[in-house]
């Protein structure tokens, strides 16, 4: 990486970046004024809709240890009992210390890709009624934008009903 490339992105932000452009993806990572640490955040600052937002939520099997990452519009709560029947276990919430060993990142800035340990992956069916979506990367401040359509291909998530 040229120090121009380290100027543009933070560390965590550029990690996001790598990992989309090694997922064969061409969208860019944008570090922003404003807070993106909540959907409401996101929304507001981006200026779009909050269904329209990606909320990276980490959990783990409640048997397995296993992290578990679901990816869900932001207007949407997760029923946990309806994602545990696709897991096959119960879910349990990650705490902090859990969310930064297997992704790498912080709560507030977990994109959906480019964890340090590859985790389950559901994606919320109500993501992809919009055409465009935007998603963390890596820090309270960085997202990017990504067609719907494309959500599956970057995380190889399965797409599921997320709430009851």
């Amino acid at each position: 990486m040229s120090n121009h490339e380290a100027d543009k992105l933070s560390r965590s932000a550029q990690r996001v970046q790598d990992a989309i452009a090694a997922a064969g993806g061409a969208f860019t990572v944008v570090e922003l004024p404003g807070s993106t640490r909540t959907a409401e955040d996101s929304a507001h600052t981006l200026g779009c809709q909050l269904g329209q937002i990606v909320k990276s939520l980490i959990f783990k099997g409640k048997e397995s240890g296993k992290p578990v990452l679901l990816l869900v519009s932001g207007s949407n709560r997760v029923k946990e009992k309806v994602v545990a029947k696709h897991l096959g276990e119960k879910l349990v919430k990650a705490d902090a210390e859990f969310t930064r060993e297997v992704t790498g990142f912080a709560i507030g800035g977990i994109p959906p890709i480019g964890h340090l340990t590859k985790p389950v992956t559901f994606i919320d069916e109500d993501l992809l009624q919009h055409e465009t979506l935007w998603a963390a990367a890596g820090t309270p401040n960085a997202v990017f934008s990504l067609p719907a359509a494309k959500l599956v291909s970057l995380t190889q998530g399965v797409v599921i009903a997320v709430k009851s």
